[in-house]
């Protein structure tokens, strides 16, 4: 077991009163971390002392904040294998992926590192005379950002790389599911040389954890939010941001559907949707959910798609030959279970798969799903691939945008033209034609649409998000004014 403390104005500290919470391994069921649980006043103090770096941050040269951002990006992969102990005891998550977490991770904090000498504005032509006008951006101030656990580098890394580099300071909530893995980020940034207060680390108890969010949300110092998580959360972060006119940009759920066109390379596909189907165990945002297939090589897709998923088996992530990790409670791996035996109830074929012991659930193929079942609307979050059969790539566009969520897509032709005029009638923030839907870039403009939530992480987009843009203008010679 290991301890996490908070880390506030760059110091490791206990919460007020000593509290602390404790994270269990998923697989072992044994305690894996315990960790200090903040109260609203630890927030409190972790936001003003962001506030109190601010002014220093914000004026550091876009040099200086690129070369420590590049150094916590070395750092970090220096310490990938403390990462990767910490992402499988709290998550259950393989030793690959938490490998391939550290890998993106240390991209984002480059791309990121790139980006702090591209904070830039434009000067517009104004219409008084002698005056001259610019649009700058700068940095806003002090950012909250929220990570999830199924994704816990990478995620918790770009909640906080692209506000660190425009020269704000930042308070992350780790995630009570992985606080060891999400305390190494503040650690690691911590080491790489960024002054103090400008990166905190608040840890929370479950039961704690709205209150907390609530008390950063409305610390007047706080500029920005960030949330990557389920849209049901999202949806009350939204609502507080609101009260308190406070911009939030929000990642949430999603419903990928792949699309596979009757003149689709079926093989190409059928990789693809192994991979953005059962990845992770479907614990990404950009799972493949649904299959939407052309009824004339459904028969031939879902005998390939059936013979690879008979191949994998979930199995304990210490294994060094597991390719499929635990889910992250045995609560999510259930409803994973109910979601399949409802939609088999209620008519769908279970091609493959759907054993679930514990933690563990087989990769699942349900064929023949239908409005009519649960698992057709609902995100699974986990390893099951519905497939939805259609005629022609009318209906396969209307099924494909038939979901409140709108993130990823992928559609599969060998029509270039034809999958980019169906790629652009999805309602999705990301689109990848011939490819999976699992697929992220640092540079990327990352982020989706509907109750996929909006806004955009990555590259040029992700400086919109985390400054102001300001009109300054510079008067030469004597203004003349009406009275």
């Amino acid at each position: 077991m290991l301890e996490t403390a908070l880390l506030i104005d760059s110091n490791a500290v206990s919460a007020t009163g000593g509290e602390t919470f404790e994270r269990l391994d998923p697989v072992s069921h044994e305690v894996t971390t315990r960790a200090s649980a903040a109260s609203t006043d630890d927030a409190a103090r972790a936001a003003n002392a962001a506030a109190r770096a601010f002014p220093g941050w914000s004026q550091t040269p876009p040099s200086e904040r690129r070369d420590i951002l590049f150094n916590a990006a070395d750092r970090l992969i220096a310490r990938t294998d403390d990462f990767v102990e910490a992402v499988i005891s709290e998550t259950g998550g393989t030793a690959g992926w938490a490998q391939f977490n550290c890998r993106l991770s240390a991209n984002i904090l480059k791309e990121a590192a790139s980006m702090a000498t591209q904070v830039t504005g434009e000067v517009i032509p104004a219409d008084k005379p002698g005056s001259f006008a610019m649009a700058v951006r700068q940095p806003c101030g002090v950012v909250f950002s929220m990570a999830p656990w199924n994704a816990p580098v990478i995620l918790s890394t770009r909640s906080v790389a692209m506000p660190l580099a425009c020269g704000n300071t930042v308070v992350m909530k780790a995630s009570e599911l992985c606080p060891r893995t999400h305390g190494l980020l503040g650690e690691v940034l911590n080491e790489a040389g960024l002054p103090k207060g400008c990166v905190n680390v608040i840890h929370s108890a479950p039961a704690k954890a709205p209150d907390i969010v609530e008390a950063l949300i409305a610390h007047p110092a706080v500029r920005r939010v960030n949330f990557t998580g389920s849209t049901r959360v999202g949806r009350m972060i939204a609502e507080k941001a609101a009260r308190h006119l406070k911009r939030c940009l929000l990642e949430l759920g999603g419903k990928a559907p792949l699309i596979v066109l009757d003149d689709a390379d079926i093989d190409a596909a059928v990789d693809a949707a192994v991979f953005g189907a059962f990845f992770h165990q479907g614990q990404i945002c950009m799972s493949t959910e649904r299959v939407v297939i052309d009824e004339s090589i459904a028969d031939e897709f879902v005998e390939k798609f059936r013979a690879r998923a008979d191949a994998i088996r979930a199995s304990d992530p210490r294994n060094p030959d597991c390719v499929l990790g635990a889910m992250i409670t045995e609560q999510a791996a259930q409803r994973v279970k109910g979601l399949i035996n409802d939609a088999s109830m209620k008519g769908a074929t279970l091609v493959t798969g759907g054993r679930q012991e514990g933690v563990f659930v087989d990769p699942a193929i349900l064929d023949n799903v239908s409005p009519a079942m649960r698992v057709y609307h609902e995100e699974s979050f986990g390893p099951i691939a519905s497939i939805i059969r259609v005629s022609g790539d009318e209906e396969a566009i209307s099924v494909a945008n038939d979901t409140e969520y709108g993130l990823s897509a992928a559609v599969f032709s060998r029509d270039v033209s034809r999958a980019l005029a169906v790629a652009q009638r999805l309602e999705t923030g990301i689109c990848h034609i011939n490819s999976a839907t699992i697929h992220d870039e640092p540079q990327m403009p990352f982020g989706g649409v509907k109750a996929s939530g909006y806004g955009r992480f990555g590259g040029k987009a992700g400086i919109e998000e985390f400054t102001e843009l300001r009109w300054i203008t510079i008067q030469n010679g004597r203004a003349q004014y009406p009275i």
